[in-house]
């Protein structure tokens, strides 16, 4: 989910490199918890209307902080090269249209019709993937335009086929494709929309992004409390991704990206660890005081789910620009470097192995997926991903959009 490619940014960021490839690691993991029994239940998602959070939670938002991090990076790199404000804008859409376009997808078959449907489950799965593969591989390394151009016609005429042939609902009420809601990479994509356009037209005014963050929190807060029920007939045709709670990550993210790009990066480290610190604490005390208001809940994404969240977030980059960019010690996190630099394979390879497992009814023997030797069944799953990932990303096989 390479939202904004490490490799365009005008100086490479390995602290953001790092902290993308660590959340990527955590999120197939917690994303293979469901193949898991008898597991601490603070691994997961803390379930509806229970007042905390497990370690689930916390992994979609810090992704949200970093795709807010990598854009004053790319879209300032993309301005240095006398890019005008109309192809920027164009990037910005064609990159939001395709999270929102796999999401929709991804949505779509968690209400797949096994019974009814022409294609299996599995197989529709696969061939949905390598569309998204076909439509959104890195071609940059391939001087074939025609052949490039064909590949990609072939993606996208799978895609609609695979749209044509879905049957979803019950057999009593079978549906067509349908929106019920993003679906993980939808919702990144309205963030990165949100996030993107605000710093392409205010720049670099820090103070710009500061009021958008408080604006979107407090946006999720009034919504909390009733005070925007009286906007509910329109909410279903336009309404602010997650409540407020979606760009106020991906702004939060923007803030500290503007930060790093015009501070850090020039070496001045002096004052990083006060600046990130007292951010955060203020992030997580506003998250327990308001806490009797609402709880804290990813499920309904509540304000103190999003401060808390965002303060950790602060917290661990902090710590990674201290250990990687500081002391260089970006080396000690090679070994799962593709998942922060070809992040949107990384996160779709699971899908095919998903597929190919249930289509072949392979089925682990259930010590292996049982409490702790499970979690390290987990641990290792994720590990491997991101292994392919680099097999893949070495052999020029990388989605990029």
């Amino acid at each position: 989910m390479n939202l904004i490619d490490s490799r365009s940014s005008p100086m490479r960021v390995y602290s953001i490199d790092v902290f993308r490839a660590i959340t990527m690691l955590l999120m197939i993991f917690v994303n293979d918890l469901w193949t898991l029994k008898e597991i601490p239940g603070w691994l997961g998602h803390a379930p509806t209307k229970v007042d905390g959070m497990g370690l689930a939670d916390v992994v979609f938002p810090a992704f949200l902080v970093i795709v807010g991090l990598s854009i004053p990076f790319a879209i300032s790199k993309r301005i240095k090269k006398g890019e005008g404000i109309y192809d920027t804008l164009k990037h910005i859409f064609f990159r939001t249209l395709a999270l929102l376009t796999m999401g929709v997808f991804h949505v779509n078959l968690e209400n797949y019709n096994k019974s009814d449907s022409f294609v299996s489950k599995p197989v529709w799965q696969i061939l949905m993937t390598i569309a998204f593969f076909l439509i959104w591989l890195d071609y940059s390394s391939y001087l074939n335009k025609k052949r490039n151009n064909l590949l990609q016609i072939s993606g996208i005429l799978l895609l609609a086929v695979l749209a044509y042939l879905y049957v979803g609902g019950t057999s009593e009420d079978p549906t067509w494709m349908k929106f019920h809601w993003w679906g993980i990479l939808g919702l990144i994509g309205w963030a990165y929309l949100i996030a993107s356009l605000v710093y392409l037209f205010f720049r670099e005014r820090m103070a710009v992004y500061i009021f958008f963050f408080i604006f979107f929190l407090l946006f999720n807060s009034a919504e909390k409390l009733g005070w925007l029920d009286f906007l509910n007939p329109i909410k279903p045709y336009f309404w602010i991704s997650g409540n407020g709670s979606n760009p106020a990550f991906s702004m939060a993210g923007v803030i500290i990206g503007v930060y790093y790009k015009n501070y850090l990066s020039n070496g001045k480290y002096k004052n990083y660890g006060l600046v990130l610190g007292s951010f955060a604490m203020i992030l997580v005390f506003f998250g327990y005081l308001t806490r009797p208001l609402w709880g804290i809940h990813k499920i309904g994404a509540s304000p103190s789910w999003v401060a808390i969240c965002t303060g950790l977030s602060f917290l661990v980059l902090a710590a990674l620009i201290w250990l990687v960019d500081k002391k260089g010690k970006a080396h000690w996190f090679n070994i799962i470097k593709p998942a922060g630099t070809s992040t949107l394979t990384c996160y779709l390879l699971p899908y095919i192995h998903y597929a190919l497992f249930s289509l072949v009814g392979i089925v682990l023997p259930l010590f292996l997926r049982t409490g702790y030797i499970g979690i390290l069944k987990s641990l290792l799953y994720a590990l491997i991903i991101i292994l392919i990932t680099g097999l893949l990303e070495k052999n020029k096989i990388r989605l990029k959009i």
